[in-house]
């Protein structure tokens, strides 16, 4: 655990920590929240001791091991497993089991073992830190974006890694989704202050809305009350008869504390720009093929009709063909085989990463964006430029100076600034923090045509996906359903399968010589054991995620209902309050067997885990043994 008592950062003038003050105990995962450039890294680098704090402490226990992914890879051993390997701790060196499963994990792939880290991408080079890091011997994990460069089935697989990590985690990611289903904590950074509370980022942004709502109420409220009783001292100052009146007003207004207006946060606040349009369909696909090299098709007789309205997610691991699809589709490059039609009436817009290089680096931001308005209106202009979080001078700024995420804002603006009725997105929510993530994810949903895009982000799947094309290992398949229905009827293979399964898992061994693996063997039957365990364990799962999400709904439904009794009650509609208490009745009865049914399924869940924990446990000390 850490204890961080009264800290204060600044640089220059600008305040980043007002006299902070928190803790991580034991086993708490914790989000790092807060908005770009409010200091969610300077306090990991604090934390780790890279920087000092201008006041305050940062309290660790003794010899406590903290691991944090370092930013400029630095390797040494001659292959990526070795590099991997060298994080064990001295008496795990057996385990070298431990690092595979990591790395596959992250997307490396059996030959990519024997690589030299040299020879990886730079992406690739990142994730390798990062399995670094999740094998070491450390006690508590610092990621700061652990995300970035993971592709969705990695993400889904570090998901589940770090939900099961037995000490402390901080994690800053702008990945609403993949934070909530790991945190048990979201601490805050606002206003110059940290919240720390238990729960998801749901819970607290309501929270903090919440408080800023009632406290601008007591503020006007005060307000107003301040200026009547000052209203009152300087009319009745002078009547002797009212002196009692006057002094305890005076009293009043001086226990009264003068609440400051709160400070305006910039918030990314956007709509696209629509095209109206007279066509049923957006974009026609018939039989396309695309291959950079003759021997690696990427899209094989790839078939899809894009409706008018549709809202299409483009979703598998990176380099299976997915931004190679966006760019066949705007355009950007021609199909070798097959063809893609699209009415006139289509006017479509591409979002894509590398498109900052199109920017003309004289320009200021107002001229780059007001480039892409048809009618150049300076006011747009400047007001998207605010939208996109360049407020006043700001919006001046020549596009050479910008960072690498603004001059992706800037991008953005340009596609808000250009009527559109088709948006093709390649990762838009990359270099966005979680708040812009939302408005993002408020804009497409209003957005009145058709969207297709590639993401990673299953908050965005969840929310917005009605059709999906899935880029699963060699495959490409147009699923016809949202994300969660895909999850539950087909599922991503890697998790599915697990790899191969050559023989049933071992077993028990309990008062038996334990025969003599091979360290060959002894993985076979590790990854025989895992695979097993997720056919076994998925299921239950998905129920359990069912039943609790159905039971959160009824309880909903019966909140509501005790509303609705409460007003019939009091204006005494007796035949109402009949009507309403059964239905009450008939929630609480549905409640009760559905966590009847909750209990059952969890008691089974944890009784097969138990089984499946104590095998891995045989094995791993056959491992030592060997």
């Amino acid at each position: 655990m850490i204890v961080v008592d009264n800290l204060s950062k600044s640089y220059g003038k600008q305040a980043l920590f007002d006299a902070v003050s928190f803790k991580v105990n034991r086993r708490e995962r914790v989000g790092v929240v807060g908005r770009n450039g409010h200091g969610k890294t300077t306090l990991f680098r604090m934390i780790t001791g890279e920087e000092e704090p201008d006041e305050g402490s940062i309290t660790k226990p003794r010899k406590y091991r903290m691991g944090y992914v370092e930013q400029r890879p630095r390797f040494t051993e001659p292959t990526v497993l070795a590099e991997g390997a060298k994080s064990l701790a001295p008496d795990a060196h057996n385990e070298i089991w431990r690092v595979e499963k990591v790395l596959s994990g992250l997307g490396f792939e059996a030959a990519d073992l024997e690589k030299r880290p040299s020879e990886l991408s730079g992406g690739y080079q990142v994730r390798l830190n990062l399995a670094k890091v999740l094998v070491g011997d450390y006690q508590m994990l610092l990621l700061d974006e652990p995300s970035n460069y993971l592709d969705i089935t990695s993400i889904r697989w570090l998901e589940r890694f770090l939900a099961a990590w037995p000490g402390e985690l901080l994690i800053i990611t702008h990945d609403r989704s993949f934070m909530d289903n790991v945190v048990t904590h979201v601490l805050g950074i606002h206003r110059r202050k940290v919240r720390k509370i238990e729960g998801n980022t749901g819970k607290y942004y309501e929270q903090i809305a919440a408080e800023e709502e009632i406290y601008e109420k007591t503020r006007i409220n005060d307000e107003r009350k301040m200026k009547e009783m000052d209203l009152f001292i300087t009319r009745f100052r002078a009547k002797a008869r009212l002196g009692g009146l006057v002094q305890s007003r005076i009293k009043s207004l001086e226990k009264m504390e003068k609440k400051d207006k709160l400070e305006a946060i910039k918030s990314l606040e956007f709509a696209f720009a629509e095209k109206s349009a007279f066509h049923k369909y957006a974009l026609d696909v018939r039989d396309i093929s695309f291959a950079y090299t003759p021997d690696r098709p990427l899209i094989r007789r790839l078939s899809i009709s894009v409706g008018a309205k549709d809202r299409v997610f483009v979703i598998g691991r990176n380099g299976r063909g997915k931004t190679t699809l966006l760019r066949l589709l705007a355009g950007d490059l021609a199909p070798q085989s097959g063809r893609i039609d699209s009415p006139q009436s289509v006017a479509p817009g591409y979002f894509e990463q590398t498109h900052i290089s199109t920017l003309t680096e004289g320009n200021t931001v107002l001229e780059e964006i007001a480039s892409a308005d048809p009618e150049g209106d300076p006011k747009r202009a400047r007001f998207i430029a605010g939208g996109m979080m360049f407020e006043g001078d700001d919006a001046l700024k020549r596009i050479r100076i910008l960072s690498g995420g603004e001059k992706s804002r800037v991008l953005l603006g340009k596609l808000i600034a250009t009527p559109l009725n088709l948006l093709l997105l390649d990762e838009p929510t990359n270099h966005l923090d979680i708040e812009s993530n939302d408005a993002l994810l408020e804009a497409i949903d209003a957005f009145d045509g058709a969207v297709i895009m590639v993401t990673h982000n299953e908050m965005f799947l969840h929310a917005l996906a009605d059709r999906l094309v899935v880029f699963d290992n060699d495959d490409i398949v147009v699923y016809e359903g949202g994300y969660q229905r895909f999850l539950d009827k087909v599922g991503w293979r890697d998790e599915v399968m697990q790899g191969s399964i050559a023989a049933a898992p071992p077993p028990s061994m309990a008062g038996q010589e334990r025969p003599k693996w091979t360290p060959k063997e002894l993985r076979r039957l590790r990854s025989e054991v895992i695979a097993e365990r997720s056919r076994a364990l998925r299921p239950l799962e998905t129920r359990i995620a069912a039943v609790e999400k159905s039971v959160e709904a009824h309880d909903a439904s019966l909140r509501d209902l005790n509303a609705a009794l409460v007003k019939a009650s009091e204006a005494r509609q007796g035949a109402k309050v009949v009507e309403v208490s059964k239905a009450m009745h008939r929630e609480k009865k549905t409640i009760d067997g559905l966590l009847e049914e909750l209990e059952r399924i969890t008691a089974e869940y944890e009784a097969k885990k138990a089984g499946f924990d104590a095998k891995m446990r045989e094995l791993d000390e056959a491992t030592g043994a060997s």
